[in-house]
């Protein structure tokens, strides 16, 4: 009787590092952004309301993400763009409910998630994406991703307004910065993690940067499209990625017995 059973090795429940990986990623950020200042502010929430609400709501898919026990594309992205969007009220309420400084901000959430690092490294001698395959990994894993979007809003925040460099030089810079990054890795041997991780975090203001420039007032150095059409158009492009994806994903369950394991 033929068995099929899960490989291993396909187990992982975080997705590949692809073109397609960044580009929603980025994506996500930037819908994190627009759409955490729609609920707080045009929707008149609050930022307090808003952050005990998209909170609750991450926490239900964090429960369907971890699951699965494999990566499945609408649950994983799901869960991506709520945290992009709790990362995102986590630092604005620790600086306009709190007063706590940017500069602050930005180093107490480097430090903390060098601690995730450091407690993630000896609980399981490694900080790969390619084996997140047991549920300590996956918890540390998100509770990485959190502090990454945490970190990259407030040390956005703090080149754009504080450095007064304005949201589309802050976009620049940012994506030079990851530029430098790219091409470190691939001439001069750059460690994958190291890269993978510097590249996270930074997507996040140069996603956040764009994200303002198109969403805020003329006045205010934007375009001027408003929060719910920029939130929309990048809602539309995540759809259509997380559909391409899911389509396009390899099957996880093997013929063990055809390739010879049993």
């Amino acid at each position: 009787m033929t068995h099929i059973q899960t490989d291993p090795v396909q187990q992982n429940r975080v997705p590949e590092v692809t073109v397609e990986f960044w580009l929603i990623k980025l994506m996500a950020v930037t819908m994190g952004e627009t759409a955490a200042d729609y609920l707080a502010v045009n929707l008149g929430l609050g930022l307090t309301a808003t952050s005990l609400l998209m909170t609750a709501v991450l926490i239900v898919a964090l429960v369907f993400q971890f699951a699965q026990k494999r990566y499945i594309p609408p649950y994983y992205w799901a869960a991506v763009v709520l945290i992009s969007i709790v990362g995102t009220l986590v630092t604005d309420n620790l600086v306009d409910n709190f007063g706590v400084a940017l500069q602050t901000t930005a180093i107490g959430f480097t430090i903390a998630l060098a601690v995730t690092f450091a407690v993630w490294y000896a609980a399981e001698k490694t900080l790969s994406i390619h084996s997140i395959f047991t549920t300590r990994r996956e918890a540390f894993y998100w509770l990485a991703i959190l502090f990454t979007f945490a970190l990259g809003t407030a040390v956005g925040d703090l080149v754009a307004e504080v450095f007064a460099l304005g949201y589309l030089s802050t976009g620049l810079l940012f994506g030079g910065i990851i530029a430098v990054i790219t091409i470190a890795y691939y001439v001069f041997r750059l460690n994958a993690i190291l890269a993978f991780w510097l590249a996270y975090i930074l997507t996040r203001p140069l996603g956040a940067s764009f994200g303002d420039l198109l969403s805020q007032p003329l006045e205010y150095g934007g375009l001027g499209f408003g929060t719910i059409v920029t939130s929309a158009l990048f809602l539309a492009v995540i759809i259509c990625l997380v559909i391409y994806m899911t389509l396009a994903q390899k099957p996880v369950e093997v013929n063990l017995e055809a390739s010879g394991k049993i």
